[in-house]
């Protein structure tokens, strides 16, 4: 299996953007951190993407293709596998999430 994603993976917009994830599952861990879902909030910071000479920075991410066979509270999970796309604030498609680290070991209560 894949590399899960946790709170403390590191991710980032193909413009060097930092992606922070918050969830609100407090039960199943990777490395004692949250597992994170297809349907928690992605948000990038620190993106410069310029288009022409207007500011067009990544905002968000939107997951297109989750761990379809792994599952924590009732929501898919995300590992390196997986496909996020990374969007402006005007929704635009500006490239994917690059997955640079992942917590393997995973545990419940």
């Amino acid at each position: 299996m894949a590399g899960l994603l946790n709170t403390s993976s590191i991710m980032m917009c193909p413009h060097g953007g930092t992606v922070s994830a918050i969830t609100s599952n407090t039960q199943v861990m990777a490395a004692g951190d949250p597992l994170v879902r297809a349907s928690d909030t992605f948000m990038i910071a620190g993106c410069p993407f310029v288009l022409g000479i207007v500011p067009h920075p990544c905002m968000q991410v939107q997951w297109v293709q989750p761990d379809t066979m792994s599952q924590a509270v009732s929501d898919f999970t995300l590992s390196e596998q997986s496909v996020g796309l990374c969007v402006a604030a005007d929704m635009a498609v500006q490239g994917t999430v690059l997955i640079t680290f992942t917590q393997p070991s995973v545990s419940g209560m």
